[in-house]
């Protein structure tokens, strides 16, 4: 499953350092233990998962091959790429299986009602943390 959003729709957030979040889904597109492709105007694809309630956005292209990770099976706490089985973290982005071995960039999220934000300028990969 998938869905589009426009990039033009980021929530308007006051001065300082806070992160702008952009609209991502409302919470009833995304079904528990399954993720969500979303397509965002002038980015890669995104994959959204809601886990015990608690919803993640990461990028949906595998970092081993070209695959949507929203087409990827949820087993526990991972996402499982559906050209070779390696397998991600679903909440840090962290490779976990092989043969993927670099992380998948998370975003930070917030849910406000029925719908899901990200930060999507403010993206982290488990690889780069010291």
């Amino acid at each position: 499953m998938s869905t589009s959003v426009s990039s033009s729709t980021p929530q308007a957030q006051g001065e300082g350092a806070a992160p702008a979040y952009t609209f991502i889904a409302r919470t009833s597109e995304v079904e528990p233990d399954y993720a969500l492709q979303v397509q965002v105007e002038g980015r890669p694809p995104l994959a959204v998962v809601c886990l015990e309630g608690e919803y993640f956005v990461m990028d949906d292209t595998c970092t081993h091959g070209d695959a949507s990770m929203a087409e990827g099976e949820i087993v526990g706490c991972e996402i499982e790429c559906p050209f070779h089985a390696g397998r991600f973290d679903i909440r840090t982005g962290a490779a976990t299986v092989y043969p993927c071995t670099k992380a998948l960039t998370v975003y930070p999220v917030k849910v406000e009602g029925d719908q899901v934000f990200a930060a999507l300028d403010a993206g982290h990969c488990a690889d780069d943390a010291a």
